[in-house]
């Protein structure tokens, strides 16, 4: 009696991206389980990242210190830009060479400087510092204390937060006082004192009796105070003294102030329970519906609460995704802004094995990552010459029968791009995480693909330098559920996994 055959066949394999939150078995097979230094790209391909390549041609400047810990582009009224990024008890100036521009006599005893570009001028504030302010007015180029400014006025607060919205700059989080929101004057981020400028007290405000002010954004033409556990949204902004409460949002808040980033229609950040959209927090208020990172959840928040470091992130419309930065666990989650899944969640990914601390995307495009080798940039299929490994693994899979033995015959991976680079296909049975491997070679010839021009490999509508191969592998052993995965040496060109195909042999009950 000839044995009875399954096939599964999933289209886009990883299209919805990782999922560590539900039962592996019962999960639909367009989730992963692994899904290691890769994206969702913009035909919903699980797809290799892009390289990190390092600017910085010498990070003697940093010394010991852990690296680049922020990286900020200052624009003036005339278009010029300078790179400011800081690290060692510095702030610096350029990519290429890092030239240290910290004011003589000045103090610097920690790094995490929240920079904002106002009216000309880029302020940097610190908790427990003398706000920083650097002009170009006169083409000069410099970076001062902001007291020795010839305009300023009044004692600017050394808060920790900082916002420029509605024509002044608003700052919070001053060390012993987290509850009260300060204004400078209109125009004036230097003016503390006199005109318009203020203060607010929400102690009496906060909805659950007491929290402190993490971070401030503007959103929808509403003033934005994330607390801790709590979210207040004001309205009239424009005019701080007669500005009022429109909103309450309680039992959520932001947990890390450089978490937030504006998607110029949302604001997306890190709460105590995963990453949230706030668009979707003021619909649905506490309703768990609107966690982002809801199929990753557990596994995001278990490095969140181990991170010893400063927690990061950067929002990239050109890549269409919110990185964000967890350096202690040298991990990266990679949030896809495309579209949400019906559950609401954005389909996530990960970076894993480097120390990333910051990004900032530049007003061109450019994706800047800050690491101990300095600056590195968002470009090519290499970090700094060396390949790196893409990985996905597939949830368990029962064939649609659990009870029933399954022996694996041939795994077919349909990949584009990656020309002549070592793949290597994996399977197990019965939740290993031991697998059998075996790798394969891609073809080398040009086979034309129609539309891939994210991976600028030509100007042309099509393109004859990526190609199209099936590696198939044969299968071995047997078991009541499969695990396949593909492990790629990206080493200078793009990779996309299109299709996985694969065959089981359904043998007796178990």
């Amino acid at each position: 009696m000839a044995q009875q055959r399954q096939n599964i066949y999933i289209a886009a394999p990883g299209f919805k991206g990782l999922n560590t939150a539900d039962s592996p078995v019962t999960q639909d097979p367009a989730f992963a389980s692994v899904a290691e230094n890769a994206v969702i790209d913009r035909y919903g391909r699980i797809a290799a990242r892009k390289g990190l390549n390092k600017l910085t041609s010498s990070a003697t400047p940093l010394g010991s210190s852990i690296g680049t810990e922020t990286i900020f582009e200052y624009v003036d009224q005339s278009g010029d830009k300078v790179i400011f990024s800081t690290g060692n008890n510095k702030i610096f100036t350029g990519t290429t060479t890092l030239t240290d521009v910290t004011p003589s006599s000045y103090t610097v005893s920690a790094n995490n400087w929240k920079i904002i570009n106002f009216n000309n001028h880029a302020y940097f504030f610190q908790r427990g510092h003398e706000p920083l302010i650097y002009t170009d007015e006169s083409g000069s180029g410099v970076l001062d204390n902001i007291s020795d400014h010839s305009h300023a006025t009044g004692t600017a607060p050394q808060a920790n937060e900082a916002l420029a919205a509605f024509g002044r700059v608003w700052v919070a989080d001053v060390a012993g006082n987290k509850h009260t929101l300060y204004w400078s004057d209109l125009l004036n981020g230097h003016a503390w004192t006199g005109g318009s400028s203020g203060s607010l007290d929400i102690t009496t405000v906060w909805p659950t009796g007491h929290d402190e002010i993490v971070a401030l954004s503007e959103f929808n033409d509403l003033l934005v105070i994330f607390g801790k556990r709590s979210i207040l949204l004001y309205t009239g902004a424009s005019s701080p003294a007669n500005m009022t409460l429109q909103d309450v949002i309680t039992n959520i808040g932001c947990i890390a102030r450089d978490t937030v980033q504006s998607t110029g229609t949302d604001l997306i950040f890190l709460s105590d329970t995963g990453v949230r959209s706030l668009g979707r927090v003021i619909q649905e208020k506490s309703n768990p519906i609107g966690n982002v990172s809801k199929n990753v959840k557990d596994t995001l928040m278990e490095a969140v609460n181990s991170e010893a470091l400063n927690i990061k992130s950067v929002y990239s419309p050109e890549e269409s995704f919110y990185l964000l930065f967890l350096p202690t666990s040298t991990e990266v989650y990679v949030f896809d802004t495309r579209g949400s899944l019906e559950d609401g969640s954005y389909r996530a990914t990960e970076w894993v094995g480097n120390k990333i601390l910051c990004g900032e995307r530049a007003s061109d495009g450019t994706l800047y990552l800050g690491n101990i080798k300095g600056i590195s940039k968002y470009d090519g299929y290499d970090d700094d010459d060396d390949s790196y490994t893409m990985k996905y693994f597939t949830n368990p899979l029962s064939f649609g029968d659990p009870s029933k033995l399954k022996m694996l015959k041939e795994l077919s991976f349909t990949i584009i791009g990656g020309s002549g680079a070592v793949v290597v296909g994996n399977w197990g049975y019965d939740y290993t995480e031991s697998y059998t491997k075996q790798s394969v070679s891609i073809a080398a010839s040009l086979i034309a693909e129609y539309g891939v021009s994210e991976y600028n490999v030509s100007t042309s509508e099509y393109s004859a330098s990526i190609i199209i191969d099936v590696a198939k592998v044969k299968a071995t052993g047997s078991g009541k559920v499969a695990t396949i995965g593909l492990e790629a040496a990206i080493d200078g060109g793009a990779l996309s996994l299109q299709e996985l195909n694969t065959e089981a042999i359904m043998g007796r009950l178990v």
